[in-house]
């Protein structure tokens, strides 16, 4: 880090002192390279300084609810979700739809969905899409072109190991039953759908999206193991909440997080204040610049807590 402070000290004092024009020109041009090398290291040696969280760089369970706004909520929900399974495509991450249940028989509006999220990083990156999303744009059944609002409610929650969460089975009550989907799904003829309640939080959990009736147990079990280390989490930072700004799984995610304005082909992050004029690329999953930001901020946040 030295080093690359004296390299970008001398490029500097060469493109003012410089007696050929061609000579300083270069100077400045190799000046602000050095500068940003050197603020790109500096960023990667605080970012070493701050204590990462146990379950930081592991894989994410992604929630996706439908909120105010009836049926275009829905259609809103369906958006989301396509927008993370291309985000995870981008990203070389493994998207695996675990449960999605629907507000029409056509399969277009989505009431609410969890899907599995796997790769390097992908609970870090996920974690800041906790929260509620406002859309603004006008359905496609508005026949005077009036612009309605909705919300959709997304939780991402640490993929949690059966190290982490240990369930009793007498706690666990299992069910099979017929899934139920759009369109005569071949997953309605066999009873392979399974709820889980976990007793002693009343907390339920459906998985149907597979065929196989162990698969959609196995499912079902990632689901609530990953729910119940959310709450330890939780109450863990409940402890410390002065101390720290940002919490997971707390009431961040009742605050409206971002807005997509389909009319303005605006998206507008409300926690750091940016604005995006990209709408059709973001929802296609080009999301990355708003995370990296977010991420940036978070690590900011973090800092200023150690000091």
């Amino acid at each position: 880090l030295d080093e690359a402070a004296d390299e970008a000290r001398g490029l500097h004092e060469l493109s003012v002192s410089a007696a050929e024009p061609e000579l300083r020109e270069l100077a400045i041009e190799e000046s602000g390279a050095s500068v940003a090398a050197l603020e790109e290291r500096r960023a990667a040696l605080l970012a070493l300084l701050v204590p990462r969280e146990e379950h930081e760089e592991g894989d994410a369970i992604i929630e996706v609810h439908a909120g105010v706004g009836g049926q275009e909520a829905g259609l809103f929900a369906s958006d989301l979700l396509k927008m993370y399974a291309a985000l995870a495509r981008r990203r070389g991450w493994r998207f695996e739809l675990l449960e999605q249940s629907h507000m029409d028989d056509r399969g277009t509006a989505t009431r609410e969905a969890t899907a599995s999220v796997s790769g390097g990083g992908a609970f870090a990156a996920l974690n800041c899409e906790s929260g509620v999303h406002r859309v603004q744009r006008v359905p496609a059944t508005e026949t005077q072109g009036r612009v309605h609002t909705s919300t959709v409610t997304v939780a991402v929650l640490p993929e949690a190991e059966e190290v982490d969460i240990q369930l009793n089975p007498d706690e666990l009550e299992i069910n099979v039953c017929r899934a139920s989907g759009p369109g005569g799904q071949g997953v309605n003829t066999t009873d392979s759908a399974v709820q889980i309640q976990h007793k002693p939080t009343g907390m339920i959990v459906r998985c149907m999206d597979s065929r196989s009736q162990q698969k959609n147990k196995e499912q079902a079990m990632k689901v609530l193991r990953s729910r119940l280390l959310e709450i330890k989490i939780a109450e863990e930072h409940a402890k410390y909440a002065a101390e720290r700004k940002a919490q997971v799984g707390t009431g961040e995610r009742n605050e409206r997080i971002r807005t997509y304005n389909f009319s303005q082909n605006r998206v507008t992050d409300h926690r750091i204040d940016l604005t995006l004029y990209n709408l059709p690329t973001f929802i296609e999953g080009e999301i990355e610049e708003v995370v990296s930001a977010l991420l940036a901020n978070d690590l900011k946040e973090r800092l200023a807590a150690l000091e």
